[in-house]
């Protein structure tokens, strides 16, 4: 399987703070990857990096996705190649409806006639049907997460980048997004960055652990969750 995404020595600096030190990772074709590390690890910063909310410049290392050189290229631009991103933070329209949120996502590349199908789709994939008339400015954060998830996949990326996306969910909407995970995986690859430990697990995906800045182990979830020095870094004398 061909290599979509990889960085080469991917570096950024925060004054005198080294967040993102020296970082080679790559993404096969239709992986699931998990980028997991406890707080301050590097790895939000390293997916900002990836998603060009961070400037880069070649000075930083480079990022390549399907072998263009992307270093330095607008948020914007990285959607429009086909990459869809969730941030941590949901950029939801909560004056809007979900419906109409979804429909204003969906016509970007379905265009005015297809976005109602692609739309409704989505709404039914994710159990959202309920919500549509609703404005997203009144619901739970879980269910902002869900619709911002739908927001993304609506528009038919062949990468998903996903920053925390089971924050604020309940145990039951948590079961519905590891699935809703899996269904896109079918159809593209995916990135998950999370610090939730149990979830990543139920993933059993690729994990990479970010430590002060760099990757400090990648392998199987059921390896690397279990490697002593990821025990060590992740819950310290907890994992004694």
């Amino acid at each position: 399987m061909s290599t979509i995404l990889e960085t080469h020595g991917l570096t950024m600096r925060f004054g005198g703070v080294v967040a993102v030190n020296n970082v080679n990772f790559s993404l096969l074709e239709r992986e699931l990857r998990c980028l997991v590390g406890p707080n301050g690890a590097g790895k939000s910063t390293f997916f900002k990096c990836l998603t060009g909310q961070y400037p880069l410049s070649h000075e930083n290392g480079r990022v390549l996705i399907r072998g263009a050189d992307v270093t330095g290229w607008e948020t914007y631009e990285i959607v429009r190649s086909g990459v869809g991103i969730k941030t941590q933070i949901p950029s939801v329209m909560n004056g809007l409806t979900v419906q109409e949120n979804l429909w204003l996502a969906a016509r970007r590349i379905h265009g005015w006639h297809g976005a109602r199908g692609a739309m409704e789709e989505i709404a039914d994939e994710l159990h959202l049907g309920d919500l549509l008339r609703r404005n997203v400015g009144e619901l739970s954060h879980g269910q902002r997460q869900m619709v911002e998830i739908g927001i993304v996949l609506v528009q038919r990326p062949w990468l998903v980048l996903l920053d925390e996306p089971a924050a604020g969910m309940t145990g039951n909407e948590v079961e519905r997004l590891i699935g809703v995970v899996r269904r896109i995986n079918l159809t593209a690859s995916v990135i998950v960055v999370d610090h939730d430990m149990e979830f990543v697990r139920l993933l059993n995906s690729r994990v990479t652990v970010f430590h002060q800045g760099a990757i400090l182990v990648e392998g199987p979830s059921d390896q690397v969750l279990a490697d002593p020095a990821v025990l060590e870094v992740y819950i310290g004398s907890r994992a004694t």
